[in-house]
């Protein structure tokens, strides 16, 4: 993936959160409360997830357990399968956070060694702030039911992180066309 395109991907989704989160119905509360415990959402995110990580795991080189990689397939898709029947309880916040990390590794090996273009930083700032949002978002997943609570007590809060949002977009997309 070139930066460009991983800057414009990740600029489109910040705006099209940012914009949600501004327009603020009824149904983006309903359905921002309901998330966390979906199992639509779960069977959408950490399928994915799943499948991006074996798909990883089957294309391992030598020195990374490649000789291994049948063993580790076999026991990875074990655990995911098994998960979703015996553990399915915010499931789709980690689901959500492999999904994230994985993507994270993707946008910042687009950007790596690019020290000539300083505007690829806007996309490395965001990388690392969905790696740690999501590596805390996967220990703790009940979070983000108690962050979905407070955010839509009131009509203004979700509104301003739309805002911050759909801000942060607007510079990612500005620096995936100054490249």
């Amino acid at each position: 993936m070139t930066l460009f395109t991983a800057t414009l991907l990740s600029a489109l989704l910040l705006l099209l959160i940012g914009g949600v989160l501004i327009w603020n119905g009824e149904k983006v509360s309903a359905i921002a409360r309901e998330l966390p415990r979906s199992r639509r959402f779960t069977v959408l995110v950490f399928g994915l997830g799943a499948v991006w990580f074996l798909w990883k795991v089957s294309n391992l080189g030598e020195a990374d357990f490649g000789n291994y990689r049948t063993l580790l397939l076999i026991a990875f898709a074990a655990i995911a399968l098994l998960s979703y029947f015996f553990v399915p309880d915010f499931l789709a916040v980690r689901g959500a956070c492999v999904v994230a990390l994985l993507a994270s590794g993707e946008l910042l090996d687009a950007a790596f060694s690019l020290y000539e273009t300083p505007a690829r930083l806007f996309l490395v700032v965001f990388a690392y702030l969905l790696i740690c949002l999501s590596m805390y978002l996967a220990v703790v997943p009940y979070r983000v039911r108690d962050f979905f609570q407070w955010l839509f007590q009131s009509s203004g809060r979700p509104r301003l992180l739309g805002g911050l949002v759909l801000f942060y977009g607007l510079i990612l997309s500005i620096a995936a066309f100054t490249y």
